[in-house]
């Protein structure tokens, strides 16, 4: 898991108000000072209005409010007290309007019924921040919430893409018993179509291969043979089911390979290949360790 961390807010200089409450200060331009503090002032906005709600998230509506506190914030001087309270006020709306949002897409998706515990979040945050009262160290914390994250989000995806696992475990189980079809230990399945007789790889070898692959329902999600030439790579730089296939398949063969999704990509979603989907690809083999 990424570690959190926070958009800084762009600084912004400010002449010093004279004014108080929501209105703005009215300008007196009597002198040289005066004149040159009012340009930089206004100077200094350009930009500004599209970045509070681009950026910040703020209503037009309420740029009043915004004034109030923008004039406050000029005012506290270097107030350290102030400081930290509106420190407090700037972190606490990032937390409110980016971080929980984030957290909450990357464990649910796109169930908005669905949160994370805003008082059991504000009660770690806050214990990390004060280092008083935590029930875990930081390091561990960080560890705990990568583990627990993809627990929880496998279990929505499962929830919502089951039946993509339980027609793959039904196919498999039927395919086992189809004549010409082996089992390897890991579970991947193939089929010689081709038996070739050359080098078989080493899981760290440079292979040269052309390949197509499909879906459950015959969609074909990628080929090469469509794309009209090879690729060469390196047979542990892809999914598990694929390397377990390759380090068995001697050159010059094509196979037919059925991979569980476990071996796949399991509840990962890779374009029009949806969570827990058993994959088929036809490969073959052309060389191994081919020269450049």
């Amino acid at each position: 898991m990424k570690k959190l961390m926070f958009v800084a807010v762009m600084a912004i200089a400010a002449a010093a108000f004279t004014g108080c409450g929501n209105s703005a200060p009215k300008a007196s331009l009597k002198s040289d000072v005066d004149t040159m503090s009012y340009a930089i002032g206004l100077a200094q906005t350009q930009g500004l209005k599209e970045y509070l709600v681009g950026s910040l998230g703020v209503d037009t509506a309420y740029m009043a409010d915004f004034i109030k506190g923008l004039t406050e914030g000029a005012n506290a001087g270097d107030s350290k007290k102030k400081a930290a309270y509106y420190a407090g006020i700037q972190i606490g709306q990032q937390i409110s309007t980016r971080m929980i949002k984030g957290i909450n897409h990357e464990v649910f998706g796109d169930d908005s019924t669905k949160t994370i515990s805003m008082k059991n979040f504000m009660a770690g945050f806050i214990a990390g921040t004060t280092g008083k009262g935590g029930l875990m160290t930081v390091d561990s914390a960080q560890q705990v919430a990568q583990t627990l994250m993809q627990t929880i989000k496998a279990k929505e995806m499962e929830k919502t893409y089951g039946s993509n696992k339980e027609a793959g475990e039904k196919f498999l189980a039927a395919n086992a018993k189809k004549d010409g079809v082996k089992t390897l230990e890991s579970g991947v399945q193939y089929k010689v179509i081709k038996e070739g007789t050359g080098a078989i790889p080493a899981d760290t070898s440079l292979v040269k291969v052309h390949y197509e692959g499909r879906l459950l329902n015959d969609s074909v999600f990628d080929s090469s043979y469509k794309r009209g030439e090879p690729i060469s790579l390196r047979c542990n730089q892809t999914i598990k089911g694929w390397t377990d296939a390759m380090v068995h398949m001697p050159a010059g063969s094509i196979w037919e390979v059925y991979i569980p999704q476990e071996l796949a990509y399991g509840e990962r979603e890779q374009g029009i290949i949806k969570p827990f989907s058993m994959l088929i690809f036809k490969i073959e083999l052309l060389e191994v360790n081919p020269k450049k």
